[in-house]
């Protein structure tokens, strides 16, 4: 018959063993929590290197002023527009006030371009306008974008490394950035500057329908900064 001695030592020796398997779990177990977790928040987080022109444009789902969702992966297959706006700054109005941006649109359009005009200021800006508003502003100026999408929380804006309004930029059909920059080659606020300026967006399209390189594929661009959520 075994001692109480011996017996009080296996009993000991298997409660370790039992101890440090169950460690050995838990320590596995918050490995792959952690690593689940960084996981997620890398997958989440948002990019903040803007995409080189040649490179893949990001994706986006957006809702429109009128309620209607956009999904920039929907329009694969057709070049896309994308104009950051706000009503608010001066050079934004310079352009529409003058007729520039929206005819700007309408010659896009009419080729089949998806223009997709985005506003990212953030709800606390003093120049922030509601979706109808923004929409009724939009028909004063006789503009004619594809759609006007909101972005308060600037995550479109952040992804594409929109700075200021407006801002354009230009997708091929393969869903490449062939164009990034300004709207023109004057950064004045000033409407007489439109005519003596090279139309960078005209340009560039023209060039891309005619199967040429775009020669001016990077320009600055120049107007206000975009106010984002901080």
């Amino acid at each position: 018959m075994p001692s109480l001695t011996s017996s009080a030592s296996r009993s000991a020796h298997a409660a370790r063993q039992a101890g440090a398997a169950l460690s050995r779990a838990s320590r596995r177990a918050v490995m792959a929590a952690a690593v689940a977790l960084g996981s997620t928040l890398l997958i989440g987080a948002p990019a903040h290197a803007a995409p080189a022109v040649g490179q893949p444009a990001p994706d986006f789902v957006a809702v429109d002023t009128r309620g209607a969702q956009h999904k920039l992966s929907d329009f694969a297959g057709k070049y896309v527009v994308l104009e950051w706006t706000n009503p608010g700054c001066p050079f934004v109005r310079k352009h529409y006030g003058s007729g520039n941006m929206p005819a700007t649109q309408k010659a896009a359009t009419a080729r089949g371009v998806v223009w997709l005009a985005i506003n990212s200021t953030e709800r606390a800006a003093s120049d922030y306008l509601q979706p109808a508003a923004l929409d009724s502003w939009m028909k004063t100026q006789s503009a004619a974008p594809t759609a006007v999408l909101m972005d308060e929380d600037g995550s479109i804006g952040q992804a594409y490394g929109a700075r200021t309004t407006p801002h354009l930029f230009i997708i091929d059909p393969k869903g490449t950035l062939v164009y990034a920059g300004g709207i023109d080659s004057i950064p004045s606020a000033r409407p007489d500057d439109i005519k003596t300026a090279t139309n960078y967006v005209n340009q560039a399209l023209r060039e891309a329908f005619g199967g040429q390189p775009i020669s001016a594929a990077v320009t600055k661009p120049y107007g206000c900064s975009i106010k984002y959520k901080t």
